[in-house]
């Protein structure tokens, strides 16, 4: 059994944390898309982000940091993010194109971690540039739900933003992994 499966790597708080925010997109979907109560839709997505965090100072803080939960935990995060700009695309048709990219970074990123994996046998965690990206898209894409009535100028500029920081946080990624499969990777996967 591969060492990202073990019960140990599983069955951890910070995972189930992760499978909290998971089960949580179909309730954001029913609540900006179904019913449109849009401030109880940011308040399950502030409540996701909440969880986040606290899986990330869970695993530190008590040792619960495993390669299984470096994977899990961004792949709730881009599922959550994912469907929240597929929400968000009904109403500002801008948002397709930052869906395009976020999917091209995020395969990009899935590629290179999955090579990573096979190649050095290991998980690397998000990086700064990462999570700043994350927290501008999350701020984003709330305002976008709060003020439903925003002039679309100010929208399509959050938009092209967002955009711009995402294909930023892509490059910064791609030479990052560059680098790591150059160089000894021992230092740079603690």
């Amino acid at each position: 059994m591969h060492r990202l499966f073990k019960k140990e790597q599983l069955l951890t708080i910070p995972n189930l944390l992760s499978v909290i925010r998971l089960l949580l997109i179909p309730l954001i979907v029913w609540l900006y898309i179904g019913v449109q109560r849009y401030w109880a839709a940011v308040a399950v997505i502030a409540v996701s982000g909440i969880t986040d965090i606290a899986d990330g100072f869970i695993a530190r803080k008590f040792n619960m940091v495993s390669d299984f939960g470096k994977i899990l935990d961004p792949v709730a995060d881009k599922f959550t993010q994912g469907i929240v700009l597929i929400c968000l695309a009904s109403r500002y048709k801008w948002m397709i194109a930052l869906i395009v990219l976020f999917i091209i970074k995020e395969v990009c990123q899935g590629v290179m971690g999955y090579i990573t994996i096979r190649k050095n046998n290991s998980v690397n965690s998000a990086k700064w540039y990462g999570k700043a990206n994350t927290v501008f898209l999350f701020i984003v894409m709330v305002v976008l739900i709060l003020f439903p009535h925003i002039p679309i100028q100010i929208a399509n500029t959050l938009i092209l933003c967002s955009a711009c920081f995402t294909v930023i946080t892509l490059v910064l990624y791609v030479r990052f992994y560059i680098r790591f499969w150059r160089q000894d990777h021992t230092e740079e996967t603690k």
